[in-house]
C-alpha cells in the first residue's frame, strides 16, 4: 500500500484546526500528524515528526506563515509549504512565494479543493492562482519601477538640499535648520530657492507637500 501523505495543520483557532483536519482525515490517502498553534510549534513537530506538507495560516501569534514556514524549511527542507490566506493579498503572495509556497489558497476555498490542493502539492506540483500570481508580479514591476522614478528624482538634488527638505518637513524655521545643520541662515535660504525651482512650486510648504507627493520625503 502507499504510505499516506502526513500532513502538519499550523493553525491557531481550535475549533478552524479541527475543521481542516477532520477534512484532511477524511482523504484516504491523507493523514493529520500534528496541530501546532504558533510557528514555534511547528519548528518543534517538524523536528520530531515526519512531516510531508505544512498546511499554515498566513497569520499566527508569534510570527508570521511565511516565517514559520522558513522557520519549518531550515530543519526538513523536503516539507512542501501550502499557505492559507484570509484575503488575496499580491503583498501576501510575494511573501508566500520567497518562502517557498507550493500553493495559496484563500480561507474560503471549499474542503475538497483543500484536499486536492495538498494532494497535488505533495506530488510536486506549483499552485499559485494565475490571476493573482500576474497581479504581484505587476505590483513588483510597478514597485520597482517607483523605486527607480524616486532614485532618479532624489539624484536631482543635493545631500545639502534633502538635508534641508527634511528639516523643513519637521516644521523648522530657517534660523533653526542653519544651526542644526551649522551653516549660515542665508546659506539656508539658497537651498530653499534651489528646492522651489527645481520641485516647481511656490513656497517653502509647497515644496514639502510636492516632496512627499513624490516620495522624497516621508510627512
Amino acid at each position: 500500500m502507499q504510505e499516506s501523505t502526513r500532513v502538519l495543520i499550523v493553525q491557531d483557532h481550535p475549533m478552524l484546526a479541527s475543521a481542516i483536519a477532520e477534512v484532511i482525515e477524511g482523504a484516504s490517502d491523507l493523514t493529520v500528524c500534528g496541530i501546532a498553534r504558533t510557528g514555534g510549534d511547528a519548528a518543534s513537530v517538524v523536528g520530531r515528526e515526519k512531516v510531508d506538507v505544512a498546511l499554515i495560516d498566513f497569520q499566527l501569534p508569534d510570527v508570521t506563515g511565511p516565517a514559520a514556514a522558513i522557520m519549518i524549511h531550515a530543519i526538513t527542507p523536503e516539507t512542501v509549504i501550502v499557505f492559507q490566506s484570509a484575503e488575496e493579498s499580491e503583498t501576501d503572495l510575494l511573501d508566500a512565494i520567497d518562502a517557498g509556497a507550493s500553493a495559496y489558497l484563500i480561507k474560503s476555498t471549499p474542503p475538497e479543493q483543500i484536499v486536492e490542493a495538498v494532494r497535488r502539492a505533495a506530488r510536486g506540483e506549483v499552485l499559485i492562482p494565475v490571476e493573482l500570481f500576474a497581479k504581484a508580479i505587476a505590483r513588483q514591476r510597478r514597485v520597482v519601477a517607483e523605486a527607480d522614478e524616486r532614485d532618479a528624482q532624489l539624484a536631482a538634488f543635493t545631500p545639502r538640499e534633502l538635508d534641508v527638505l527634511h528639516l523643513l518637513a519637521r516644521g523648522l524655521d530657517t534660523a533653526t535648520i542653519a544651526t542644526r545643520l551649522g551653516i549660515a541662515p542665508h546659506t539656508v535660504e539658497w537651498h530653499v530657492r534651489h528646492l522651489i525651482e527645481k520641485l516647481q512650486v511656490h513656497s517653502k510648504l509647497q515644496a514639502v507637500v510636492e516632496a512627499a507627493r513624490r516620495g522624497l520625503i516621508e510627512l
